[in-house]
């Protein structure tokens, strides 16, 4: 039975509104990487980051003692390692596993601060939670490891890349045109095939939401069927998907789509395949030729997004977007945001970086500079774990 889905029936125009009609797009000056955001591209050379007081004036300032930060909430210092000279353990302890990617280093981390897996980085990455992989441009073989146990998936000839999403195991063909889902052993699940490359894709446990270089977005279940038929936003000269992602349950979708003009748009479900489209709005700008940080935070209450003028903030109840202008690129954020605090790293090109805390939706707390050559920063529950050049820092939440 076809899934019952229209996209006509809403108030807006997906066409291109100079002319009308969906335009074959010109996909020139797109500055877009082979697939955005699951691999990592190789740092060649030796070239090691020397780190002195004021490279890290952010880690001096919190441990100093249990800093509070006016009225809001108190970090303490739970941890710090250096990767250069921590040699990484066998047996990983009870708790959740930080995958991190820090300059030419990348691993795992356990709560305690136990490295698991601290390597330096020769080859293409792939890197998450529940698994890990390094391989060639053209590769032979490559072996998707579980940094738990230890147990290896050996793909012999693969037919493409593998990147890992909720603990799951995804592959995508070599043009990009192909996304496919393996178990455990390795064993292909599903195919799904695209008239364009994928530029993006996100997932829960029971969805997958991609978006292409030509504009479409599709919702895909567990089993790899569509739920709706390609859908495309249009509106914009150049109708390329930047961003998407989906809400943990899988009721809420939000796109950033278009370059000239460029937009952001959030759907909701409602009901028997039908996802709706409830707030729309063109962004200021030409808008970015790349991928677009964007992520479901604060128990998916919240969206948070790059936009030209800085961050956009969505509000998922009153269905309004509070944008917060930045004092740089906006380089890691925190995808949890969860009791109304979210944190994030930009970075200016001089390597100034800072280190933001908002009370949401746009109170900033803390603003912090560091110098660095790159940045880390993940959040689980009440730990924050920051990291800059070779150093990986975790600290304690408190609310005062």
């Amino acid at each position: 039975m076809e899934p019952n889905r229209s996209f006509q029936k809403y108030p807006y125009s997906w066409a291109n509104p100079k002319t009308n009609v969906l335009e074959k797009p010109s996909y020139q000056n797109i500055d877009y990487p082979p697939f955005l955001g699951y691999s990592a591209p190789v740092i060649k050379g030796k070239k090691v980051y020397l780190i002195i007081l004021a490279a890290f004036a952010f880690i001096a300032y919190m441990l100093l003692a249990a800093q509070p930060i006016p009225q809001e909430i108190i970090l303490t210092n739970n941890w710090l390692k250096r990767l250069d000279t921590t040699a990484a353990e066998e047996t990983a302890p009870a708790g959740e596993l930080i995958p991190f990617t820090l300059g030419n280093r990348f691993g795992y981390a356990a709560e305690d601060g136990t490295l698991i897996l601290n390597r330096i980085r020769e080859k293409t990455v792939s890197l998450s939670t529940g698994y890990w992989a390094e391989y060639d441009p053209v590769p032979e073989e490559i072996v998707i490891h579980d940094p738990r146990s230890g147990a290896d998936i050996s793909l012999e000839d693969p037919w493409g890349y593998p990147f890992f999403l909720k603990r799951r195991i995804f592959i995508i063909s070599k043009d990009q045109t192909t996304l496919g889902e393996l178990d455990k052993t390795g064993e292909i699940l599903w195919k799904y095939d695209y008239e364009a490359p994928l530029t993006c894709i996100d997932a829960t446990d029971q969805f997958v939401l991609t978006g292409t270089l030509d504009g479409m977005i599709d919702l895909l279940d567990s089993r790899g069927n569509a739920l709706f038929p390609s859908h495309a936003p249009g509106a914009s000269a150049i109708p390329v998907i930047l961003g998407c992602r989906i809400s943990s349950d899988g009721s809420k979708l939000a796109i950033v789509s278009g370059i000239d003009k460029q937009r952001f748009l959030f759907l909701e479900w409602y009901g028997e395949n039908d996802y709706r489209v409830t707030h729309h709005e063109f962004l200021k700008g030409e808008g970015f030729r790349r991928e677009v940080r964007m992520a479901f935070i604060d128990n998916d209450s919240r969206v948070v997004f790059e936009q030209e003028e800085g961050l956009g903030i969505y509000d998922v109840r009153s269905r309004s977007t509070a944008t917060l202008a930045l004092p740089g690129k906006l380089e890691a954020l925190d995808e949890d945001g969860r009791d109304g605090l979210f944190f994030f790293v930009t970075g200016e090109k001089t390597g100034e970086k800072r280190l933001i805390a908002l009370k949401l939706p746009d109170t900033e707390i803390l603003n912090v500079p560091f110098k660095s050559e790159t940045s880390f920063l993940t959040r689980q529950d009440k730990k924050l774990f920051i990291g800059g050049g070779l150093t990986l820092a975790a600290f304690m939440l408190d609310k005062k």
